[in-house]
């Protein structure tokens, strides 16, 4: 007989009210397993229990059994702090509830909630003074028991790194071995929001635990991140002292990796504190010191860029006949767009074959095609000085031919050729005496940019004043860029002195321009500060002034960039639509890019409903957010947010959806990538429509050159290959998104410029020649081809033209002729209707051409017939004849210095009978070595880390090797603009139009006839 369901629990309560203990227990005991039916009516007796628990009437079990049912009851009431307080007091009865069925969901809340709780009370322990309650604590290491034995590793090792228990962590390490574990805890105190102190304690506990690395290692890529992040000298010198004894090749290759994401005053530090050494020794310290000046890899990218350069000038050619000149708008976007493609290449043939056009730059636009010369010839340390020769103020004062706007424009072009390299060289000193010696708006300002740029986080006091004694001259042009500059030169090192000088000076001041630049230079203060930024951000965005609060929204963006901070966002978030300010409110949505770039496929689902706001503001800002934080990656989430807004009603927000999507399609190809096709097609209407608004076309000048950018051979990304922050494009994209304001500003966004390629070099820093395979479709990651020149249509020969109505006279005479002669006959009809010119047959020849390839004509307008079509299929055939297609292989073989997208690096893989190999793994992730499903990618598959310089294992050594001839590039400047010399265009290209139609033969009209 089944056992009859309960209706009720009262009688059970009513044991409570009993004056016998042994009646409450077993009471309590028959209500535990009947709280999640009857819980309500329990809850009404939940003072008596608690009272049982606090109470000595019972036995110890008894009062555990009285915890646990208060836990329970309230658990289901929703008080988890009171559920979890009893449960803490239920002791084993609570251990014991966990092999219950049932129970599973209670027992799980109430440990989740116990390690929040226990969480929070660690957190907020830093100096160790606070006692955890013991019952606590040792539910806490039950859990990591647990853990441990069912090989949940990662959930146990983030439960300690948020505990602040690395004693835990430590104990997983020991237990496992395992890298990836250390590696997981690194990522994730990197990428999310602890304070820079505890950071800086996680990561000096986990690097002794890492094993020294040796070739091939799985954690090479780890180390460098740790390393960088940390920017510790004697850690990093203590790794050099112990790989330079067995593995030599592996430091070379670490200082490599480290110049990619290290700072200046870092890199200078290694660089200082690297002992001479001894004998062997010596030689191998003196390559490192070589290589961490950074000058090596700037060399080497240089080479590749010059090497292949894939610029299609005959967009820019377009670009130039269908945009005004005489306009300065235009002219500065096809200057901007000009320097993004060349950029890094040292190709300055565009202006060589336009200096009709280039003379024609008046005042600012003259400034910007100047400076525009900076980001072609970026990089170009040594010659620098040479180049801009021209343009540069004479040493006693005596100015350029360009004028004050060309001195100026070279000025802060030499700073873009030594962007972030300029410390401690002759450019730094040349750059402040003539910043002091300047007594000119325009040379004033390029002065001072260009010496931010150049002096970018160097922390140099001495450029610091001679900017500042810029600032307090009060010109609006001038301050402006002189409050940018001092943030850029001491980017990452705030301090309440400057902070207050620069705020004080912000709000004395009448230009909105000097606020708007110490706003954002006081943004570059706090780069990735934190939390140390908390009072300044909270104080900017309580101000009156919104050019102020403007700076605030940016200082919150670099103060947490890349850290995807929820407050951060949230705080972004409510700004971008309470703000009374449309500026803050874009510049609040633009900001989001900063945070998440590292997390890109966020960004679209988050921006959406921004896309599609009332205020043209807020949907201009998703655009750039768009753009930045899925920049490289041909996000289809993205493309699809920004396509439909490319025909806003509002011009601002079609030029930020124009060029976001160039940023997104950088080295993206057809065959990945289905909008790029129509991307440029859109591009190339749009810039040729001279109805379009300016604005609109500017923005397709931008993207146009951002799609194309470096000769096609760089992408843009915020990180750098090891992971980290890229400082440099951070600071330069959030320079270019001031180009709203002042468009010199945009020549910044090639900051964020990262060649993508793999250079191999063997153990004496030489090129060697040697290939490596692609292990997917070659169109996948082929270069677009190039742009088709426009050609004549051809001129077919046509018929004579006949008048109808001299066909039908002679057509009568033909008759007459013949029913006199009694020969008429049907074939002779047919015949002469064949023949007779009233009959339109065009092209016959080609028919009866086509007849003999295809099939039978049809009578009706000699058209083909329809049945032609048809696929034949012959007798003995099982399928259809069709015409076989060559086969797209699905590798490919790649020379050293070739082009490696990011998205491509998953597929590279280095032949095993090889002579060279390189010493450390290509990409940071499993790499797809089968070349299968390789038709398709998503977000997923871009790879941060990897790819650029490797150095080479040579496994023939002694044997002689080939090594690459070194491509030497004319630094030629170009002639200057204002001496118009005949302008060297390239010749037109030859269009073969074939046979020229004969013309009409000569007729009289039948007037007599005429009927």
């Amino acid at each position: 007989m089944a056992p009859r369901t309960k209706a009720s629990a009262a009688g059970i309560l009513a044991l409570l009210l009993e004056p016998e203990p042994l009646l409450k227990q077993h009471a309590l005991k028959a209500l535990n397993p009947l709280v999640p039916q009857f819980w309500v009516e329990i809850s009404e007796f939940i003072a008596i229990i608690e009272g049982l628990y606090e109470g000595d009437e019972l036995s110890q079990d008894g009062r555990n059994s009285a915890a646990l049912l208060a836990s329970k009851v309230y658990y289901y009431l929703g008080d988890y702090d009171e559920a979890l307080s009893f449960a803490l007091g239920a002791g084993p009865a609570f251990q014991a509830e966990r092999n219950v069925l049932g129970s599973e969901e209670y027992i799980d809340t109430v440990i989740s909630k116990a390690i929040d709780q226990y969480v929070g009370a660690r957190a907020d322990d830093e100096e160790g003074r606070i006692q955890v309650d013991p019952r606590l604590q040792a539910i806490i290491e039950n859990v990591f028991k647990r853990c441990i034995e069912f090989g949940e590793y990662k959930q146990a090792a983030g439960i300690a790194l948020e505990s602040h228990r690395l004693d835990i962590v430590a104990r997983i390490y020991s237990h496992t071995k395992d890298t990836e574990i250390l590696a997981y805890v690194m990522e994730a105190v990197l990428d999310t929001g602890f304070k820079l102190s505890y950071r800086t304690e996680v990561l000096h506990f986990l690097f002794p635990l890492f094993p020294l690395p040796t070739s091939h290692s799985s954690h090479i890529h780890t180390i460098i991140r740790l390393l960088v992040s940390l920017s510790d000298v004697s850690v990093t010198i203590g790794l050099f002292s112990a790989l330079i004894p067995k593995e030599r090749l592996l430091a070379y290759q670490v200082a490599f990796d480290l110049v990619e994401g290290g700072t200046q005053d870092f890199l200078q530090g290694l660089r200082d504190a690297l002992p001479a050494g001894e004998g062997a020794d010596a030689e191998v310290y003196g390559k490192l010191r070589e290589i961490l000046s950074g000058e090596e890899s700037i060399k080497l990218y240089l080479q590749f860029l010059q090497r292949n350069n894939k610029v299609d000038l005959l967009i820019l050619r377009n670009s130039k006949d269908s945009l005004d000149p005489r306009s300065s708008v235009y002219h500065t976007a096809l200057s901007l767009q000009n320097a993004f493609m060349h950029s890094g290449t040292a190709s300055d043939a565009f202006l060589r074959q336009n200096l009709e056009w280039l003379a024609k730059a008046s005042n600012w636009s003259k400034f910007s095609a100047t400076a525009a010369l900076g980001v072609i010839h970026k990089g170009n340390l040594d010659h620098g000085m040479e180049l801009l020769g021209p343009y540069l103020p004479g040493a006693e004062g005596a100015g350029a031919a360009g004028g004050p706007y060309s001195e100026g424009g070279a000025l802060y072009a030499l700073g873009l050729v030594n962007a972030g390299h300029g410390s401690g060289r002759v450019v730094e000193t040349y750059l402040i005496e003539k910043l002091k010696a300047a007594n000119q708006d325009p040379v004033q300002h390029g002065a001072a940019l260009g010496l931010g740029v150049a002096d970018m986080g160097a922390g140099n006091t001495e450029a610091y004043d001679a900017l500042k004694e810029t600032l307090y001259t009060d010109s609006a042009v001038g301050g402006e860029a002189a409050g940018l500059a001092m943030g850029l030169v001491m980017l990452g090192n705030p301090s309440e002195e400057r902070r207050n000088e620069m705020l004080l000076y912000a709000h004395e001041t009448q230009h909105e321009k000097i606020i708007r630049g110490l706003s954002v230079g006081i943004a570059f203060l706090y780069y990735s500060r934190q939390e140390e930024a908390d009072d300044v951000v909270r104080d900017m965005l309580a101000d009156k002034d919104p050019i102020i609060r403007y700076g605030g929204v940016y200082t919150l963006a670099l103060a947490y960039a890349g850290t995807a901070n929820n407050s951060a966002i949230r705080q972004l978030l409510h700004i971008a639509v309470s703000d009374t300010s449309d500026d803050v409110r874009r510049a609040a949505v633009t900001s989001l890019a900063f945070l998440l770039y590292k997390n890109p496929s966020q960004v679209p689902r988050m921006v959406q409903l921004l896309s599609e706001s009332y205020n043209p503001h807020v949907r201009c800002g998703a655009t750039l957010a768009l753009g930045i934080s899925c920049a490289g990656t041909g996000s289809q989430d993205a493309v699809e947010i920004l396509e439909p807004m490319t025909k806003d009603p509002v011009d601002f927000v079609r030029q930020g959806a124009l060029t976001a999507l160039g940023m997104v399609l950088v080295q993206q190809s057809e065959a990945s990538s289905p909008s790029l096709a129509s991307t440029r097609a859109l591009y190339q209407k749009i810039i040729s429509d001279k109805h379009e608004d300016p604005m609109a076309r500017f923005g397709a000048s931008l993207g146009q050159g951002f799609i194309d950018a470096g000769g096609r051979n760089v992408t843009i990304t915020l990180q750098s290959r090891s992971g980290t922050r890229n400082m440099k494009a951070i600071v330069g994209m959030v320079l270019f998104c001031q180009f709203w304001y002042w468009y010199p500003l945009a020549h910044c966004a090639c900051l964020a410029f990262d060649p993508t390629a793999i250079i191999g070099l063997n153990e004496d820093l030489k090129a060697p020649k040697f290939d490596f395979i692609s292990n997917a479709r070659p169109s996948l990651f082929a270069y677009p081809q190039p742009t088709k020149p426009p050609t004549k249509e051809t001129v077919e020969k046509v018929a004579t033209a006949v008048l109808s109505t001299t066909a039908k006279a002679k057509a009568r005479e033909k008759i007459k002729k013949r029913e006199a002669e009694g020969d008429l006959m049907e074939t002779d009809e047919k015949t002469d209707a064949k023949k007779s010119p009233d009959v339109s047959t065009p092209k016959a020849e080609d028919s009866q051409e086509s007849k003999e390839r295809s099939g039978d004509i049809s009578p009706i307008a000699g058209s083909m017939s329809n049945l032609t079509e048809v696929i034949v299929v012959h007798e003995g055939d099982s399928k259809p004849s069709q015409p076989s297609k060559k086969r797209e292989p699905n590798s490919e073989i790649l020379a050293n210095f070739s082009r490696v997208t990011p998205s491509q690096l998953s597929y590279i893989a280095f032949p095993t009978e090889g002579r060279f190999k390189p010493v450390r793994a290509i990409a940071p992730t499993k790499t797809n070595k089968t070349g299968k499903n390789a038709g398709t990618l998503s977000n997923a598959d871009v790879i941060v880390g990897g790819g650029g310089i490797l150095i080479l294992q040579d496994r023939q050594l002694g044997e002689e090797v080939e090594l690459i001839e070194w491509h030497d590039e004319d630094h030629d400047v170009p002639m200057d603009v204002n001496l118009p010399a005949p302008v060297a265009q390239a010749p037109a290209p030859v269009v073969d139009d074939g046979p020229e139609a004969e013309p009409p033969e000569s007729f009289e009209y039948p007037f007599d006839n005429d009927t």
